[in-house]
């Protein structure tokens, strides 16, 4: 299966290491810097590969390389306008989280992937974590039966280092906050765990440490989940001096599980009154990973070629990531009103967010 790469930053390696793990053909890089292109190649022992052509410009490369599979990943605010190009080429794509900045944008992919018949994934690897999965499984077997509550803490550390590295981070019209940008994987499991439908959303945000940004450090939110169920969401950047922890709760009235670890990729509590002999197996997994980012990307990446070649929707689909974009501007809405969002949102974009803190 022919791939490309649109975007060679930070998370770009992640994307380049799935699509090798994944056997794919890899036929060509984008990067509006060539110095990144050649970067990212060199990490993966890619250099001399003369099959793979570089590109400044994802138009003429999508056209001149007829890619079947594209992943997105450049700053946050031009996701939507590269999928939208993709889609109307009918190049099958994962996008980098968010999948959009906007609702507006997010509706339009899903609305012309549809029409398309394109695959759309959001990189919303953290649904493939081991731990994650075993959660997933006792859920839908009904072993917490009725949900009371859940909840995720997201609470990490980002400094001036971190934001110095591209000039797009913290902005509203480029990347949102900690909730957007290092915060939205988990509010993607808490939402998807608890049942995905919500009635309503009452958030608050600041900007504590972070003076130099546009967008919030720290958000918290309580979610009134349609099923009865509550969620609450922290997420944050301020924590000094290093990543604590990315922590996921759900509490039923027969079970109770955290999952923990630096990406929710260890279980640290699993209790089920209907014990098993599985769960001895469970109780204290650990999941090693070398950073933040887990190793989701490889199992998406597989996930959605077989999507593609057994024309089905992909594990995590355009609306998934659609359902993770709309709590968070949801949050952000709340934070700007100052007042409960009612769910759907019809229309919000984190542009209109600024200001907020100055």
């Amino acid at each position: 299966m022919k791939y490309a790469l649109i975007g060679c930053g930070r998370i770009a390696t992640n994307h380049m290491k799935a699509a090798v793990n994944n056997n794919l053909e890899i036929v060509a890089v984008c990067d509006v810097l060539p110095e990144k292109m050649e970067e990212l190649l060199a990490k993966h022992r890619l250099e001399n590969n003369k099959e793979i052509k570089r590109y400044t410009d994802y138009k003429e490369m999508i056209e001149k390389e007829r890619p079947q599979l594209v992943s997105i990943a450049t700053e946050s605010g031009i996701h939507a306008e590269i999928a939208l190009y993709c889609i109307d080429k009918e190049v099958n794509v994962i996008i980098e989280k968010p999948m959009a900045m906007s609702i507006e944008d997010a509706d339009k992919i899903i609305e012309m992937s549809e029409k398309k018949g394109v695959k759309v994934s959001a990189c919303h690897q953290n649904r493939f974590n081991i731990a994650i999965q075993e959660l997933r499984k006792a859920l839908e077997a009904g072993r917490f039966g009725k949900l009371s509550h859940g909840s995720i803490h997201v609470r990490w550390n980002r400094n001036k280092g971190y934001y110095d590295q591209a000039k797009w981070r913290g902005t509203w019209a480029e990347d949102g906050g900690a909730l957007m940008n290092q915060c939205i994987h988990g509010i993607d499991l808490l939402r998807w765990m608890m049942g995905d439908e919500i009635e309503e959303i009452y958030g608050a945000t600041r900007q504590q440490f972070h003076d130099y940004l546009e967008a919030e450090d720290v958000g918290m939110a309580v979610v009134k989940f349609k099923n009865g169920a509550i969620g609450t969401i922290e997420g944050t950047t301020n924590v000094y001096p290093k990543n604590l922890e990315e922590t996921l709760y759900i509490f039923g009235e027969n079970g109770t599980v955290k999952i923990g670890g630096t990406s929710t990729n260890n279980i640290d509590v699993w209790d089920f009154a209907d014990e098993t002999e599985e769960d001895s197996k469970n109780k204290g997994l650990e999941e090693q990973t070398s950073n933040v980012y887990g190793n989701g990307h490889t199992s998406l990446f597989a996930d959605v070629m077989d999507a593609i070649e057994n024309d089905r929707k992909p594990y995590v689909d355009a609306v998934a990531g659609r359902n993770a974009l709309e709590v968070v501007l949801a949050i952000y809405k709340s934070q700007k009103e100052s007042k409960a969002i009612q769910l759907p949102l019809k229309e919000f974009a984190s542009i209109e967010m600024k200001g907020e803190f100055r």
